[in-house]
């Protein structure tokens, strides 16, 4: 498994922050008293949970990647981390929060009622899942990596799959008593064409660039972005618009 890089991850901590911070309000008038924060990477969007439920007994983030647990241990004392996975969560929870996450596991249809299983009664999953394939960013990434000249195993490009909004209603229909669901569109205003680059090194692009030596990811990169560049107009300020779509859920258990 590639190593995340928290350093790479936190150059759009703002950006990435802020679809926690609305997840979070919008629970948080339930006062729950056990928190546990599923794919807490660096430990932005646990922060987030600790200053929202500042009365909280316990709030926990876990992270699979022993890169980002150190660096969330390092940067935010007084808050618990561990690495695990999802699958390794035990315990129940007033509430489980997921940030940005699941779209990195498979198999959701399972997942979710997993989830769901360890809350209490009464409790809540709040999820929000980056829903953005087409974007022309992304339909670039796909474009690129899906030609057989890269060599990409299966292992590999079927990484990061989301479900559409029908499946997870669906899903959820059939594991929680009540759920709400909605999407918001960010617009991300970037420096330039090449932070494009910048914003996809670290998360989309992780797994094909992990696999590569150095001078084939920079042609990766580079087609990429050859494919991207006319999709993006430079604006009046010099910058340009990356448009984001999140999907957000919240279930209840009882």
């Amino acid at each position: 498994m590639s190593k995340w890089d928290p350093e790479k991850y936190l150059v759009f901590q703002r950006q990435r922050t802020q679809p926690a911070i609305d997840l979070a309000k919008r629970v948080a008038d339930r006062k729950p008293d056990t928190i546990a924060d599923i794919g807490c990477g660096p430990g932005n969007s646990t922060v987030v949970l600790k200053a929202v439920f500042p009365d909280a007994s316990s709030v926990l983030g876990i992270d699979n990647s022993a890169e980002m647990i150190e660096r969330a241990r390092k940067d935010h004392k007084g808050i618990d981390f561990a690495v695990a996975s999802a699958a390794e969560l035990s315990g129940s929870y007033d509430l489980l929060f997921s940030n940005a996450c699941l779209q990195w596991i498979p198999d959701h249809e399972q997942l979710i009622p997993q989830l769901m299983a360890h809350l209490t009664d009464g409790g809540a999953l709040a999820v929000q899942i980056p829903m953005n394939q087409e974007e022309p960013l992304f339909r670039a990434i796909h474009a690129v990596v899906s030609d057989g000249k890269w060599g990409f195993s299966h292992s590999v490009s079927g990484q990061n799959k989301v479900l559409s909004p029908d499946s997870y209603f669906n899903i959820l229909s059939g594991c929680s008593t009540r759920f709400e669901m909605w999407e918001t569109v960010y617009y991300h205003a970037l420096p330039s064409h090449e932070h494009l680059m910048q914003w996809v090194r670290e998360t989309r692009l992780r797994p094909y660039l992990s696999v590569l030596e150095a001078p084939e990811q920079r042609s990766l990169e580079q087609e990429i972005l050859d494919k991207a560049r006319d999709c993006y107009p430079v604006m009046g300020s010099g910058e340009i618009i990356l448009r984001f779509r999140r999907f957000f859920f919240i279930a209840c258990k009882n």
